[in-house]
């Protein structure tokens, strides 16, 4: 007689728990669009152009992306760790980054590595990396 009881309460647990999961996973849909847009020369070095669009549903508060630098040869030329700052939800900004020492013609092609921080309310730890989508307006080509 408990059994019959108790059945009704397990399924509404578990019905509940499959609605948790899917509410989980419809807020992780979207894309986070990191493009390479130009590199040009600086007194520095070289000046790298992003255009980064976040079609995610939540705002990141911070988010910073592991690059490697490949050159002609395909060997690492240098690995960088770029803060893109805030990037809000359904917003698309520009952000450059100066690389002291680096000539943008030695760059070839770009990886972004790792997303060691990407943060925001309700921003699974690894959603940037999972979201991202690559592309180039440069003869630099861009991967994830």
């Amino acid at each position: 007689m408990k059994l019959v009881r108790l059945l009704p309460l397990t399924v509404l647990i578990a019905l509940s728990s499959g609605s948790a999961v899917w509410a989980q996973d419809a807020g992780t849909s979207g894309n986070l669009s990191i493009e390479i847009n130009d590199l040009t020369p600086s007194e520095k070095g070289c000046k790298l152009t992003f255009v980064a669009a976040n079609d995610l549903p939540q705002s990141l508060s911070k988010a910073s992306f592991e690059f490697v630098l490949f050159d002609e040869k395909g060997l690492v030329e240098r690995m960088a760790v770029l803060d893109f700052r805030d990037l809000p939800a359904g917003k698309t900004k520009v952000r450059q980054f100066d690389l002291p020492g680096t000539k943008c013609e030695a760059v070839k092609s770009l990886l972004i590595n790792d997303a060691p921080v990407c943060t925001g309310d309700g921003v699974a730890k690894d959603a940037c990396m999972k979201a991202l989508k690559t592309g180039s307006k440069s003869p630099v080509e861009l991967k994830g």
